[in-house]
């Protein structure tokens, strides 16, 4: 058992992402930061008018916007979220489309 936690500068390695994200042809970059049994978070880096394509939705979620706006889009309803907000995944297939560029913070349950 570590003594110390994972110790992540999360704002810093956003800026990073988004600066990769300009160099690679699909607009948008990922990292994940924690990687367990039951948990994952990812930081994901999105350019304006990327969207990460409709997918199946995980037992449970969230999705944490640290900077800019994007859409969450199901089939029937979508959601605007700004920096700082934080909301719940619909248990539902959804995309994320950036309104701007943004990061996020996606966090998800696997069990």
């Amino acid at each position: 058992m570590s003594e110390h936690p994972t110790v992540t500068a999360v704002d810093a390695l956003a800026a990073e992402l988004l600066d990769e994200a300009e160099k690679h042809r699909a607009r948008r970059t990922a990292r994940t930061l924690v990687a367990g049994n039951s948990l994952r978070s990812t930081l994901i880096a999105l350019l304006t008018g990327t969207e990460l394509a409709e997918h199946d939705s995980p037992p449970g979620g969230t999705l944490h916007v640290l900077g800019g706006s994007v859409l969450l889009r199901t089939p029937s309803r979508q959601w605007e979220l700004a920096e700082g907000d934080l909301a719940t995944l619909p248990p539902e297939r959804h995309s994320v489309y950036a309104l701007t560029d943004a990061t996020l913070l996606l966090t998800v349950a696997l069990r």
